[in-house]
């Protein structure tokens, strides 16, 4: 146990009410306590994922409503500090990635050991922390609209926390991708083998000048209008996925594969294995101590950058 951990009590991002990023803050909470099946978790990294904004705002208060206090984030990855009865499968002191919703920014966390991955060899935690969410979302994404080789996609948003991971994937299944993206991160997505198109106005003519023959699929991980345009480019709506955009979901029938649909042990494994072995990176673009949570969430709502960005609460213990 550590100096810190024998002298203060655990922190936590927690809520007391809706609202923008003031209602923020760090506090003292108790260590939480395994149950029958569950791991106790010392996170080292959390990550930060857009939709924890619209979370904390109020705008998914339907789907989890206000239960006050309530916490932030969702993966992480850590160290095994505790067994709940009846696990098998991991020790004490065992990295592992996992996902804990809304209880992923705070020192220590339970879930259940059938939502952990033992982390591989190769990887570092800001890396692995960052794949139930984005990278699952990416792999979900992937497997919805399936490209095979020689195929043409295309991805919105490429440049962000899930558009990273989506183009990679589409890639290493041999199509042709194009990706969505602001001219300061066009070189970015090059390095990264991907063909980067403009978005904004004139997006249509763009993707056609690129592929005259067409579109074979589409990944929107933004909305705003995006299954609109493969609908316009001639798509099939069974190979438009989107995270995004629900209302076209209604409206097109097209398909909603999130992170949700690859909620597994076995595809974060491979996931990491694809990160160790270089065919996948995994762009961390920032990383912010617990106690800049609010900035870190302002950073995230830009939705600029490249990749990913996540919150540090100890160093790597490897």
């Amino acid at each position: 146990m550590t100096e810190r951990q024998e002298t203060t009590m655990p922190r936590a991002v927690q809520f007391t009410r809706f609202g923008g990023p003031e209602v923020l803050s760090v506090v003292d909470v108790a260590r939480p306590e395994p149950i029958e099946g569950q791991l106790l978790v010392h996170v080292v990294v959390a990550s930060l994922n857009p939709a924890e904004v619209g979370i904390r705002e109020g705008a998914f208060a339907q789907i989890w409503p206000a239960d006050f206090p309530m916490g932030q984030g969702h993966d992480f990855s850590g160290v095994v500090a505790a067994l709940g009865p009846g696990v098998t499968g991991f020790e004490v002191g065992d990295p592992v990635i996992g996902f804990a919703p809304r209880a992923a920014m705070a020192d220590f966390t339970v879930i259940d050991a059938s939502t952990a991955a033992k982390m591989p060899e190769g990887i570092d935690f800001a890396s692995a922390a960052t794949i139930p969410a984005s990278g699952a979302t990416g792999w979900a994404g992937v497997a919805a609209v399936d490209p095979g080789e020689g195929e043409t996609v295309f991805v919105s948003s490429a440049s962000g926390g899930a558009g990273v991971f989506t183009v990679q994937l589409a890639r290493l299944r041999g199509a042709r991708v194009l990706g969505g993206t602001s001219s300061a991160n066009a070189h970015r997505l090059e390095g990264l083998g991907i063909e980067p198109v403009a978005y904004g106005p004139g997006l249509s003519a763009r993707l056609r000048d690129l592929a005259p023959s067409g579109i074979d699929a589409v990944i929107d991980t933004f909305g705003g209008g995006y299954v609109d345009l493969a609908i316009e480019l001639g798509v099939a709506p069974a190979r438009i996925n989107t995270i995004a955009d629900y209302a076209a979901v209604s409206r097109y029938g097209v398909q909603s594969q999130g992170n949700g649909n690859a909620m597994s042990p076995e595809i974060w494994t491979a996931l990491q294995d694809l990160v160790v072995s270089g065919q996948l990176i995994v762009p961390v673009e920032a990383e912010y101590p617990l106690e800049d949570i609010r900035r870190a969430y302002i950073d995230v709502a830009t939705r600029h950058g490249f990749g990913k960005r996540v919150v540090r609460l100890r160093p790597d213990p490897r």
